[in-house]
């Protein structure tokens, strides 16, 4: 498969520059043209496999190792409906450093806390009373009647969370991604030079890879 911004097809306006000439056209990549998904694969899990991204790999190093092509990076993000990858994908750790220190001013800050939350809390017969995870104020608790011990029991499952392990949990959530399985890459090629390709029926239409206007507005 080749280079996303190479699938993109063309689109010619007139030239607006000082010393362009008349009806002269300036040719560039229809980058309201968007590939995506077809719903039938997006939805479906059976077509992806779990991958967790490692260090500081970017998107073009996970299509290499995954697919062997990192010109695929766009496969990537679109797998996972990244849009912004400054925000959507795991920061580099000298970023997540920079980000920190920004954010919270001192290493030290770093270990205050941020919020407390539960552990899971079970019975004695294995039943789940409290599950982990939920933020709860320092001073939560539960009381439940515990059938195999016949007694009443008060349980304070509550751990605090500093901000470095806020933020880190974060991070390491953006980390666990799916990605498209390899034998459905010719499908998905397929349908990216359908999406692609331009109709006919426009005043536009020059063939199915340009399209040409006398303004800067660009069409799909």
């Amino acid at each position: 498969m080749s280079n996303y911004f190479n699938q993109l097809p063309d689109f010619e306006y007139v030239s607006r520059l000082p010393d362009a000439k008349i009806s002269e056209y300036i040719t560039v990549k229809n980058l309201f043209k968007k590939g995506e998904l077809r719903p039938d694969i997006f939805q479906n899990v059976s077509f992806f496999t779990k991958y967790k991204i490692e260090g500081d790999d970017r998107p073009d190093n996970v299509a290499s190792i995954f697919y062997g092509e990192s010109s695929l990076d766009w496969l990537v993000l679109t797998c996972n409906n990244v849009i912004n990858i400054q925000s959507e994908w795991p920061l580099t750790q000298v970023e997540f450093d920079s980000y920190l220190i920004s954010k919270y001013g001192t290493y030290e800050k770093l270990n205050a806390i941020h919020h407390y939350e539960t552990v899971q809390h079970k019975n004695t017969d294995n039943v789940i009373i409290v599950p982990a995870g939920l933020q709860v104020d320092s001073t939560f608790s539960v009381d439940y009647y515990d059938f195999y011990t016949d007694s009443q029991v008060t349980a304070t499952p509550v751990i605090p969370v500093s901000n470095y392990e806020y933020e880190n949990k974060i991070e390491e959530d953006k980390r666990n991604i799916f990605l498209l399985k390899r034998k459905y890459l010719s499908i998905v090629n397929d349908d990216m030079q359908e999406m692609m390709e331009y109709k006919k029926g426009s005043t536009q239409y020059v063939n199915g890879t340009l399209k040409r206007a006398d303004n800067i507005r660009l069409f799909q």
